[in-house]
């Protein structure tokens, strides 16, 4: 069963954060001077136009790029200056991504899939198979256990990537677009599981989307316009 936690604490900072991005000699300025904080627990949405900065600022939380200036916290920690062996360790010990592609091992099963993160940590093989299984039952998705990603529909691929996501308890999960490629029938299931497993476990999600399904569903909405917070809307549910 999931556990509510009601504990509230900031877990992401951002000061004057901007990302500056050079193409031939041209300088694109993708996001500009963004302050931020998002605590645990909130379901946030960040939405914009194509070009607006949305992935950016979903990237540079989870460590995947690197601010031009300003700094980034992450549970009270400063992760601006850390190594790529540092920022490795951060994303496999407090990150959990779900990306708008699934990005499954091809050649590994469901299961092998959401243990591949915890065999890299060097966590036994039957602790993570327990785990696995565990969270595959959660969220009703054990018969998926033996197939591979390509015995899937995309759906059911998009749910073994939410499962991968949340097996180590991570502090945040973030979603680019993680409705991107599915049907709406499809959607409204996802976004109703990740809602439950919001609301009953008190998991953090930061999405980056367009799609007015997602967007309808933020508890806070932040609007982002060429690379500027135009609107931060909280308490919207």
């Amino acid at each position: 069963m999931f556990k509510n936690e009601s504990v509230i604490m900031e877990i992401i900072r951002l000061e004057n954060v901007s990302k500056i991005y050079s193409s031939n000699g041209v300088s694109v300025n993708a996001l500009n001077d963004i302050n931020l904080s998002i605590n645990s627990g909130e379901y946030t949405v960040i939405a914009g136009p194509s070009g607006s900065g949305k992935t950016t600022l979903l990237n540079i939380i989870g460590t995947l790029d690197k601010p031009s200036k300003g700094k980034v916290f992450i549970n009270n920690e400063d992760i601006s200056n850390k190594n790529k062996s540092e920022l490795s360790r951060l994303r496999l010990d407090k990150l959990g991504f779900i990306f708008q592609a699934y990005n499954l091992i091809p050649v590994l099963t469901a299961l092998e899939n959401i243990e591949f993160a915890m065999m890299i940590k060097g966590i036994k093989e039957l602790e993570r198979r327990e785990k696995a299984l565990k969270v595959m039952r959660e969220l009703g998705i054990e018969e998926l256990a033996n197939k591979r990603p390509n015995q899937m529909s995309g759906g059911q691929q998009q749910r073994v990537a939410v499962a991968r996501a949340i097996v180590n308890s991570p502090l945040i999960v973030l979603a680019d677009e993680p409705t991107a490629n599915l049907d709406s029938k499809t959607a409204i299931l996802l976004l109703d599981m990740m809602q439950n497993m919001n609301e009953k476990k008190n998991i953090t999600f930061v999405f980056s989307s367009h799609d007015q399904k997602v967007i309808e569903r933020a508890k806070r909405l932040i609007i982002l316009k060429d690379g500027f917070i135009l609107e931060d809307i909280n308490n919207r549910r």
